[in-house]
């Protein structure tokens, strides 16, 4: 077992990251020991600063962003410090890497509007369709992320008091609440659309494939985009967006933000903070759009 091998294992058994992550981490790992490998050093022992920061600047040179870069660091400063944890290592030659610090980008979200032209018209009756326009309905009300509701199991599900439990990272759970319209979408596929997606096998999971496994990311990417097309909005739309945009109009429209934090899962409420800066930026260039001195 690698050195790689073994930081992933902790990693997955002492951390719980969530599969993304991990994979994350190994992609990362991955290209700095290629790097690394032409350079002819073979050992994590005998990395330097110096080579650390060589591959950051190839990084730099292939055009990879600095929020891509910051990640690269993020993953190489822990992989280091769990060797010299373990004493795999006598020093840590990550130590003097700074992180950047570019500003960060604001969340791009859809309006009130886009969303009603996303969700509405659908008068569905075959089995896909009626998935389909559910997880629209169920991602917007809750605001979850995708991998958490394509991973959904049945039993997660409350549609009489209209909460679902949610696994987020780190396998913490939340319960978020959801309303009519999406449990009316939900609970008419569950009635109507899943049982032919089944065909008399079984699932814990509750929106399937055709084949009765559970749906792909990429699959439901290639869903909402779709949707976007079909209803004519313009926008490069994804998933996030919708997530986005559910803790956005919740603000705007005056709910706590400690409680949408709960919604989302954030672990630390600045994360949730960025969308008052959504909305404030919204704000600002309506008055500008629209006062006669904007």
């Amino acid at each position: 077992m690698t050195f790689q091998d073994l930081f992933l294992h902790y990693l997955a058994a002492e951390r719980r990251l969530s599969e993304n992550t991990l994979a994350a981490y190994q992609a990362d790992l991955a290209g700095f020991f290629s790097f690394i490998a032409k350079l002819k050093i073979i050992s994590p022992a005998d990395i330097t600063t110096t080579h650390i920061r060589s591959y950051l600047s190839h990084c730099r040179d292939q055009g990879i962003s600095h929020r891509s870069n910051a990640r690269r660091i993020s993953c190489l400063r822990a992989f280091f410090r769990f060797l010299l944890a373990e004493n795999l290592i006598q020093t840590d030659p990550s130590h003097l890497i700074d992180l950047p610090k570019p500003g960060r980008p604001l969340p791009k979200v859809l309006s009130v509007a886009e969303v009603d032209l996303l969700l509405s018209g659908h008068e569905a009756t075959a089995p896909l369709p009626l998935r389909n326009i559910a997880m629209l309905h169920l991602l917007y009300a809750t605001g979850m992320r995708v991998s958490e509701l394509v991973n959904m199991p049945t039993a997660a599900l409350n549609l009489g008091s209209g909460f679902v439990r949610v696994l987020g990272k780190g396998s913490k759970e939340r319960l978020v609440p959801f309303g009519e319209q999406a449990r009316d979408r939900v609970g008419r596929y569950m009635q109507e659309g899943r049982p032919y997606l089944l065909k008399q096998r079984s699932s814990d999971f509750l929106f399937i494939s055709n084949r009765g496994k559970p749906m792909t990311r990429l699959r439901f990417w290639q869903i909402i985009r779709e949707f976007a097309c079909t209803n004519g909005i313009d926008k490069k739309i994804s998933p996030h967006i919708l997530r986005h945009s559910f803790a956005t109009h919740l603000l705007a429209n005056g709910a706590d933000l400690r409680w949408v934090q709960m919604m989302l899962g954030h672990a630390d409420i600045a994360t949730t903070q960025i969308y008052t800066h959504v909305d404030s930026d919204r704000l600002k260039s309506l008055h500008q759009k629209f006062h006669p001195r904007g």
